[in-house]
Parts: C-alpha cells; structure tokens; sequence
C-alpha cells in the first residue's frame, strides 16, 4: 500500500474512533432527514453514458484543483448542464471537502448525490445517510472481502447505493464475490497514482453480465475520451477535475454531457 494511502487510513480510524465516540451526543437514531433519491436508476439510464459530475476542491495527487466557492452553486450547473447525478469529497485533510456540505447540496439539486470518502466502518454509512447521501463509495482495495460484504448489506438494509470501486481483476474478483453490483473502475492505481484509461476497457469486458452497472472512474477529461469508453460498455462515467479545473463548468459539463449521448456497443478484445 502507498504511503499516502497508508496515511489516509490511519486517519480515517481516528476520524471513526472520534466518531463513536461523539455519536450519541450529535446524532438520533430514526428516519433519515432526507428521502433517499434512486442513485442506481439515474446512472443506469439505458441509450447513454451517464454522467456523474464531481465536486472537488483539491487532491493529494493534483494538489489545489480549484478555488473553494459555494458548493451549492457548483451543484446547480452541474444539474443545469445535464449532470444525472453528483459525486461530493467529504474528506477534509486531503481533499479539501466537508461533509457539512451534504444537507445544504441535498436541499438545493434533486440529483442524487454520492458521498465520496474513505469508508472503512459502520457508523460512516450511517453518518452518510444522516447527511442526506443517496449512495457511498466502497473501495475494494482498502477493504477486506468481509469488510466489504458487510458495509455492502449495510447499505442495502439503509436503502443506500454502493459503489464499489476497483482498480484491478483482483479488486474486481472481491467485488463481484461479495455481491456488488455497481462497479467504479477507478483509472488511477492507488499504489502508484499512475492514471490509464485502458484499465476501464480491460476490466469491463471481464464483466459479462448486464446485471452489473460500471462506472469509469478519474482520468476522463474531454468528449474524445468518453467516446473511447463508451466502445468498452460502460453505463457511467464519474468526471471530477477536469471539470473543476475549467474556466467555464457549465461549458465543460455540456460537452461532457453532449458526448455522452448515442451508441454505447460494447467493443470486445
């Protein structure tokens, strides 16, 4: 494991350590604030790549990605644009996000929204719901297979959508095991930080059965690059830093959103 992953981690047991044991005192067990919006139907939209926009301020790998403004406002061009949902980093040593965010987000898209964070632990999906999340990423790579099974039920008995995150035929082998069905290949290798679109095209097409929705993850950056995932059949792809590093992110959304549309086939090897 990557120092840099190490580390996040390690802080992400003292966040959950924190957690339980300020639970009592901040939050009350009962229905969730929020309704809970179908974030597995809005990126399995069939005839289209679907787009999920995210909103992220920086990152240990890109540093300072875009000044921090309102991230409602953020939300509001996304969801203009033709965004099908939002992916909001909630982590706050290392990217810069802040799970505060979250209700505030929730009450000004009617997108559903993905919180994106280092979930390790029970009580962060519940923390998730609380904040008015309609789906959480699980990272296979971070996660034993008995990790995963368990915050993979969690999520199904809260009405949360998991999605669970992979990089290699390894993490994807843990993945399907342990009853994923939505699955985020994630571009960028956790141990080098090295980014390859080729990692979506390989791993999709191991992934025969259409009853798993993948998402491509980091790396996407211009329409050419979803047309080139679009051949491997993807139903989704999840576009942070490309469109926060750009000086118009309406613009950046659309041609994202444009290039999305048509013929999906997938391209076999």
């Amino acid at each position: 494991m990557h120092r840099l992953l190490a580390e996040i981690i390690a802080e992400k047991k003292r966040e959950v350590k924190l957690l339980r044991e300020r639970w009592g005192s901040l939050y009350q067990e009962g229905k969730p604030p929020f309704p809970i919006r179908d974030f597995k139907g809005a990126i399995s939209r069939p005839g289209q790549i679907n787009l999920i926009t995210e909103i992220k301020f920086a990152s240990p790998s890109a540093g300072v990605i875009r000044k921090r403004k309102d991230p409602l406002r953020i939300g509001r061009i996304y969801e203009e644009a033709g965004a099908v949902a939002i992916s909001l980093l909630t982590d706050r040593r290392f990217f810069g996000g802040d799970i505060s965010h979250m209700p505030r987000l929730k009450s000004a898209v009617s997108l559903p929204i993905l919180r994106k964070d280092f979930i390790i632990d029970e009580i962060q999906v519940r923390e998730s719901l609380l904040y008015g999340a309609d789906g959480v990423l699980l990272i296979a790579r971070i996660l034993s297979a008995q990790q995963l099974k368990e915050l993979l039920a969690i999520c199904e008995k809260f009405g949360l959508a998991p999605l669970t995150e992979v990089h290699d035929s390894r993490d994807l082998e843990k993945a399907i095991d342990c009853g994923a069905e939505i699955i985020g290949i994630n571009n960028r290798d956790l141990d080098t930080f090295k980014v390859d679109l080729n990692t979506t095209i390989e791993l999709a097409n191991r992934v025969a059965d259409n009853k798993y929705i993948i998402v491509s993850e980091s790396g996407i950056r211009n329409g050419k690059d979803i047309q080139l995932l679009k051949r491997s059949g993807v139903q989704a792809v999840l576009v942070g830093t490309s469109i926060m590093r750009s000086d118009d992110l309406a613009r950046k959304t659309r041609e994202l959103v444009d290039a999305s549309h048509g013929d999906s086939g997938r391209v076999t090897s």
